[in-house]
């Protein structure tokens, strides 16, 4: 199969034959065996969607603090401008959707980090290194 995203000519004899990843997309497993793929850098689909790549990830540990960070937020900025709950969270959501943006998928690898998993290969390895998203060795 031909690398449709032209990242250094990478074939099927290059690439074990296995999928072609984007650039800026790394590959994480653990010692099970089991792999994830993940977007380095801004989380567009958190921005358009929420808190929903969280729950389409299964990632529940992240989901749940980013429920409570909101909650939370909410709650003060409600308290803040004197206004009822359901006045003031949809205010508030929006800023906090662009932060989530901008951090989930480095909370994702993180916490992936955290329960084991490690880079499949150079170029992810190298890919989270450049982007801060894993600490050199």
């Amino acid at each position: 199969m031909q690398n449709p995203f032209g990242n250094n000519g990478n074939n099927d004899d290059q690439n074990n034959n296995q999928i072609p990843i984007p650039p800026n997309f790394a590959v994480v497993k653990n010692q099970d065996g089991n792999m994830r793929i993940g977007k380095v850098g801004f989380s567009w689909t958190t921005l358009l969607f929420g808190l929903l790549p969280a729950i389409f990830r299964s990632d529940w540990y992240n989901f749940f603090c980013m429920v409570g960070v909101e909650l939370i937020v909410g709650m003060g900025f409600s308290m803040a401008i004197g206004q009822p709950f359901t006045t003031a969270y949809p205010m508030i959501a929006y800023v906090l959707q662009i932060g989530w943006a901008g951090f989930y998928n480095l909370f994702y690898f993180r916490h992936l980090f955290n329960k084991g998993f490690q880079p499949a290969d150079k170029r992810s390895k190298d890919l989270l290194i450049s982007s801060h998203y894993l600490k050199e060795d």
